[in-house]
């Protein structure tokens, strides 16, 4: 299982993240709910065109899509599941405990912008910078999204974990496979605080 973390779809497409064959794509466009959920779907189809790839979106956009069983089903089958940027607080709200959220745990994962944020077990709140609760679905680094430097020195004061603090700008890309993380578009990518035994390279 692979996990693909890209500040913006763009920087997505540039880089060389996406390799091998990838014949069947579902795009969960949950946390672009309330910014055109269908819109941002499309955003990743036209994307992934050059890969010649089957795209469909499931349209997760609630408590009552997440519980749905065929979508959780779908996702299983997938070969990758893309989750499009937006609000991240919104995403894991619908995702947490459900039978969707239980599916991307287990499944080969991009992320795409501020939904990124959601997916380790440490989140940083983008209402103010404090560490909270995330999903848990992937270990390893905790990540965030730039924000103002009095904003990003508090995150770095409150944090105390023993995960990288990572920050993932709009062209920065980093690849997660077997528990280890590497960055492979370093541009926009900033490490806030680094652990003993670090799980990025």
């Amino acid at each position: 299982m692979t996990t693909i973390v890209a500040g913006s779809l763009s920087a997505l497409v540039a880089s060389s993240a996406l390799t091998g064959t990838v014949a069947d794509v579902v795009v969960i466009p949950t946390a672009a709910a309330f910014l055109g959920a269908a819109g941002a779907a499309l955003d990743v189809a036209l994307a992934l065109e050059p890969f010649a790839a089957a795209v469909e979106a499931l349209m997760v956009l609630d408590r009552s899509g997440a519980a749905d069983p065929s979508f959780a089903r779908r996702i299983a089958r997938a070969d990758l599941v893309v989750l499009t940027d937006g609000s991240p607080l919104h995403a894991k709200a619908v995702w947490r405990d459900s039978a969707v959220g239980a599916a991307l745990a287990a499944a080969p994962l991009v992320a795409i912008g501020a939904v990124a944020t959601t997916l380790g077990v440490v989140m940083i709140d983008p209402r103010g910078g404090a560490p909270t609760i995330g999903l848990g679905y992937r270990r390893g680094v905790v990540l965030t999204t730039p924000a103002p430097p009095e904003q990003l020195s508090r995150t770095r004061r409150l944090y105390t974990g023993d995960e990288p603090l990572v920050v993932v700008g709009a062209r920065g890309v980093l690849v997660e496979s077997a528990g280890r993380w590497r960055v492979t578009e370093a541009d926009d990518v900033e490490v806030l605080a680094a652990a003993g035994g670090s799980t990025l390279d």
